[in-house]
């Protein structure tokens, strides 16, 4: 694929994309702990049925090749926004959106604000109202999400460690620590996605996207979707509530859920041809 840097309201966005064959793009959206590099494996698997066209890949801002400009700026509704620049920019006036984690939280809100570009979402694990923690109290927010709310905290320690804070995550990565620590994110570890995940870590936009999620207005943006959303997750996904896929239901028009067996928080690595399907969608 093809890398360029389009300009945006928080900055230079770095983009992978290949050949526009259509005006509808197919987009993908990385989670709050990587980049445009989770998504590798589930294009490679795609791509041995032949080359995926129209596929768009950004680096969000503040994560990857894309240094946000001011971090204080960043929150639910200007990431979408820049989705919706980077798309234009590269000719598409529709698109459909493959959201991972935080990427799922983004994916809505750009369905949200863009309903007529929007024409479907695909949900991969998204930390949706574990994101917000469904406005709920700090006690039940660790009782629902336990592990969301564990890593943040991890996170905000990172955070603490400035510029230190990547080498203490390659020293870990290089001691074989990381994967334990990670364990939990996977049904079965991965250990390339774990070194990527070590090496693309931003605590800072981390930290930030977990505070925006927090504050959205959730229900009221995500009631006006108008376009199919499925949620994918794994049965073992740590960051998906109980009840959440019941909750989404009373809340997106056009919700259906889908439970994949013996899988956690990164369905999409663990069953790279989960979405060779979607890929490949006209």
């Amino acid at each position: 694929m093809e890398r360029t840097f389009i300009d945006t309201s928080l900055g230079c966005v770095a983009v992978r994309h290949g050949v526009r064959e259509s005006g509808t793009a197919t987009i993908l959206l990385h989670g709050a702990a990587g980049s445009w590099t989770t998504w590798r494996a589930a294009i490679a698997a795609a791509e041995t049925g032949g080359a995926v066209a129209d596929l768009v890949v950004p680096d969000l801002p503040g994560w990857g090749d894309s240094p946000a400009d001011d971090l204080s700026r960043v929150d639910a509704q200007t990431l979408a926004a820049s989705v919706a620049t980077v798309a234009r920019a590269l000719g598409y006036e529709h698109w459909r959106v493959v959201g991972h984690s935080l990427g799922g939280f983004i994916a809505l809100e750009l369905a949200a604000a863009e309903p007529v570009a929007t024409e479907s979402v695909l949900l991969v694990s998204a930390t949706t109202l574990g994101g917000r923690g469904d406005r709920l109290s700090a006690f039940m927010r660790l009782v629902h999400y336990p592990l969301l709310v564990g890593l943040l905290q991890g996170i905000r320690l990172l955070l603490l460690l400035g510029p230190f804070a990547a080498r203490f995550v390659r020293a870990l990565d290089r001691s074989g620590v990381l994967p334990i620590l990670a364990a939990p994110l996977f049904a079965r570890t991965d250990r390339t996605a774990v070194h990527e995940l070590a090496r693309d870590l931003r605590p800072g936009a981390f930290v930030r996207a977990m505070q925006c999620a927090h504050d959205y207005p959730a229900e009221e943006r995500w009631s006006r979707i108008r376009c199919p959303v499925v949620g994918l997750h794994g049965d073992r996904d740590v960051f998906v509530g109980r009840n959440d896929d019941e909750l989404l239901t009373g809340i997106i028009p056009q919700y259906r859920a889908i439970a994949v067996p013996a899988t956690g928080h990164f369905g999409h690595v663990e069953h790279p041809t989960l979405l060779a399907g979607a890929l490949h969608a006209r």
